[in-house]
């Protein structure tokens, strides 16, 4: 089998060393491993129609869209094209990506375009150390950042971050139901920035392996450019200090990138993700 995590905090230990600019908690032994551990269990916490871990971990929600069906890891390229057959017969019926990241084999990304797959887009891992302090933002007037607790803002934060992602909107009871029933609840805090009573933004902190990941943040197209992506940031940023987690992590979009370096996230990875033709 194998084994790709030591070659993965190497390559986050280089991203950090000192002319990198990143805290020393950034290249602590296992740091990578943890920050792909988070984000493997944000991903397959959408596996409620099928899941599975071991040689192949893969989730499918069921939804008609990609972010929600997928690979995230196999452990070994031994048996790949059965492996990869495997998942195709597991996803049939939805759209999903591979994700390839520092948890994947070195080669996984050739291996998978000799099969046929086509790659899609290549996305930056950003990590910050959460000894440092956040920097107090001035929000825009009227703003609240409040964390959903329940299920009345539920549906709401759903069609937020769905209208952002260009999600149909019949999509959105599905995600709805599972996000109010995802098995890991207890580490999740989710933010909804409210404007005039109304939900304008999003973000969603899972708090687990020491690890604050970052996730579904975005801002309503009405109210963009005003610093509330800014403001959602650093809440989630203190909703992971007040968890007791070491270090943030997120993976950054081209617009959320410029934003993340001012509140000193470093790249320390990448996602590379990769479709099948249908």
């Amino acid at each position: 089998m194998t084994n790709v995590s030591g070659g993965a905090d190497e390559q986050l230990a280089a991203a950090a060393s000192p002319g990198g600019r990143a805290p020393r908690a950034l290249w602590r032994p296992g740091s990578m491993a943890r920050v792909t551990a988070n984000f493997r269990q944000y991903l397959t916490g959408w596996g409620v129609a099928d899941r599975g871990e071991g040689d192949l971990d893969y989730f499918r929600s069921g939804l008609a869209q990609p972010q929600f069906n997928g690979v995230v890891r196999i452990r070994s390229l031994d048996a790949v094209e059965q492996i990869a057959a495997t998942a195709r017969d597991r996803l049939a019926g939805v759209p999903w990506w591979w994700w390839i990241g520092p948890d994947s084999p070195a080669g996984t990304s050739s291996a998978l375009t000799t099969l046929g797959a086509q790659e899609l887009t290549t996305l930056p891992v950003m990590a910050r150390s959460l000894d440092q302090a956040v920097d107090p933002m001035d929000q825009p007037a009227g703003l609240r950042i409040e964390a959903v607790t329940g299920y009345d803002r539920l549906p709401e934060l759903v069609r937020t971050y769905s209208a952002s992602m260009g999600i149909a909107p019949d999509l959105e009871p599905g995600i709805v139901r599972i996000e109010s029933r995802r098995r890991d609840n207890a580490d999740i805090v989710r933010l909804a920035a409210v404007l005039e009573d109304r939900v304008v933004g999003t973000a969603t902190v899972i708090a687990a392996h020491d690890v604050a990941g970052i996730f579904l943040v975005h801002v309503a197209d009405t109210h963009r450019r005003r610093g509330i992506g800014a403001a959602l940031t650093a809440a989630a940023l203190r909703a992971g200090q007040d968890r007791g987690t070491r270090l943030a992590a997120l993976a950054a979009s081209p617009a959320g990138e410029p934003l993340y370096r001012r509140f000193g996230f470093v790249e320390v990875a990448q996602y590379r993700l990769f479709a099948f033709p249908a």
